[in-house]
């Protein structure tokens, strides 16, 4: 099981994603906690259990997690939630290493 916490900015909803990957099914399973209502019911919309290669191997901006956020959440494009979603699953899929990424504003 990956965990991997997410600091969004401005808005403070500080996210954590758990992801647990099932060699067998090829499935992720996703548990994220924050405050954001948007991101909540995403996953309450969507569930919980994904294809780890539908989800995580796509062009920047899409798959289910990106079209269910262009679509339901509020205008915020710089939202970093949903890339940390896709980085925790693609890590625990073994789709990419554990790296930490972050934003810097010099």
């Amino acid at each position: 099981m990956k965990k991997l916490k997410i600091e969004p900015g401005v808005c403070g909803f500080t996210a954590v994603v758990e992801a647990d990957f099932d060699e067998d099914e090829g499935a992720v399973r996703l548990k994220v906690a924050s405050g954001c209502k948007s991101v909540q019911k995403m996953l309450e919309d969507l569930g919980d259990t994904f294809d780890s290669y539908e989800l995580c191997l796509k062009k920047p901006g899409e798959g289910p997690l990106y079209d269910y956020a262009r679509t339901h959440f509020p205008g915020h494009a710089a939202c970093p939630v949903v890339a940390g979603i896709l980085k925790c699953a693609e890590a625990e899929s073994g789709l990419a290493l554990p790296r930490d990424a972050s934003f810097t504003f010099l």
